[in-house]
């Protein structure tokens, strides 16, 4: 990604209360999700809270491991197993219904469903409210026209929600929320391959206590609990976006995002990776470095870097040469070079392509925070929805790619600024639900 000159509020003075004055505009990166927060509980405290009998909760401090979570420079590394033989590995809860290992499936599988969540708070986005809810509305209508989408709305916004995203959209307003990151929030869907379906929580701590999180640390639970699926809180404090599996055996992620002390302070990397693996039914982690301390979320995967199926194939976003080289041009190419010399959990060498960034001047926003990725696109059932950023060339580029990478499913482009302007994308706001 090409963010430039990133405010960093959020780290200098801490998570910044409800009542405390927000400068519209000044979002710190990628996932800027407001700077609205009110005393915050410590990751115990939130577990507790959210009656999550983790696993991983009591066993977090009790694996020994040689890199701490605390500690450390992060370089490219590939685990050949997930923690190693050394490393305790936490057992998630199985579902009772059918048979077979559970497995996070790559986002091509079916989907049953679409989730996304509904923003409404004046005090994170300010005057940007009506342009953030219309973009979000605008990528709620669009899957709907391939997949049902379930909308989580705070009680007095279902209304609001229900008028702006039309009927195709089904508005649920009993689960409250914080903001509308349901990539980040959500559960995270694993099947079995015959019939059974469970969900795993990712202990969300508003991206290392960053941003305010009560109602949205629990959305998880309360969307497993709402579909009557088991549920199963993660060995580890992370987001959906932060982690990609090609359902296959194989995850990738930053450093930066996951094997740090404001998500994972007491574990070590192979605790991690023991944990990430567990939760998502896999036996690899193909890990870049990342960027700690430029946005909020630290450098999800998800921006950069997709699965495109089980098949030892992916794709990378890469540095436009119109712009500067800079730490986020940097990330992009190190995530290629290291994807490109990867091999899968079967042994097989990854096919990556690589997706050129826009010309950051050519494209139609201007804030320095912008995203503009087109890597952060969602597959949903017979389509791909991506964004499209003004540069003519690069989109019409990015969308003959995707189309390419994804034969037999349609490729709509929609212009989701306000999103970018908030420092995300289409997947960061979705969360997709499997067939089982």
């Amino acid at each position: 990604m090409n963010h430039r000159d990133i405010s960093h509020d959020w780290a200098e003075d801490g998570p910044l209360g409800a009542d405390t004055a927000q400068t519209e505009g000044r979002r710190p990166g990628r996932h800027s999700f407001g700077q609205a927060v009110g005393k915050q509980a410590s990751r115990r405290g939130v577990l507790a809270a959210a009656g999550l009998t983790a696993v991983g909760v009591a066993w977090a401090g009790n694996g020994k491991g040689s890199a701490s979570a605390a500690t450390g420079t992060p370089t490219a590394t590939t685990s050949p197993t997930c923690g190693g033989t050394p490393t305790p590995t936490p057992t998630p809860t199985p579902t009772p219904t059918g048979g077979g290992s559970f497995v996070v499936p790559v986002d091509t599988a079916t989907h049953t469903r679409t989730w996304m969540a509904w923003p409404d708070s004046t005090t994170i986005y300010g005057s940007k409210l009506s342009g953030m809810q219309s973009a979000i509305a605008l990528v709620a209508k669009t899957i709907a026209k391939y997949e049902p989408v379930f909308m989580l709305a705070n009680s007095a916004s279902v209304a609001t929600a229900q008028s702006m995203c039309g009927s195709g959209v089904t508005v649920i307003g009993s689960i409250p929320v914080d903001d509308c990151w349901m990539r980040d929030t959500g559960p995270v869907f694993r099947s079995n391959g015959s019939g059974g379906l469970d969900t795993v929580g990712l202990n969300f701590n508003g991206w290392g206590d960053k941003q305010t999180h009560a109602n949205d640390a629990l959305v998880a639970q309360r969307v497993a609990a709402y579909l009557n699926l088991p549920f199963t809180a993660a060995g580890l404090v992370g987001e959906g976006g932060a982690i990609e599996t090609d359902g296959a055996g194989t995850l990738m992620a930053t450093k930066s995002s996951i094997i740090n002390p404001n998500r994972n302070p007491n574990l070590t990397q192979a605790q991690i990776e023991a944990a990430m693996c567990a939760a998502y039914g896999a036996s690899k982690v193909i890990w870049f470095p990342g960027i700690t301390g430029q946005d909020i979320t630290d450098d999800h995967v998800d921006a950069t870097s997709r699965f495109l199926s089980p098949a030892g194939t992916a794709l990378v976003q890469t540095p436009n040469p119109a712009d500067p080289t800079d730490q986020w041009s940097n990330d992009e190419q190190q995530q290629y070079d290291t994807l490109s010399a990867s091999t899968d959990a079967q042994g097989a060498r990854f096919q990556v392509t690589a997706l050129q960034s826009p010309d950051y001047n050519l494209i139609r926003a201007t804030s320095v925070n912008f995203v503009d990725s087109y890597a952060n696109y969602y597959v949903c059932n017979n389509a791909v929805i991506s964004a499209q950023f003004g540069d003519s060339t690069a989109d019409a580029n990015a969308k003959a790619v995707l189309t390419r990478l994804y034969p037999g499913r349609a490729v709509i482009q929609l212009n989701i600024d306000a999103i970018g302007n908030q420092g995300g994308g289409i997947h960061c706001v979705t969360q997709q639900q499997p067939a089982p």
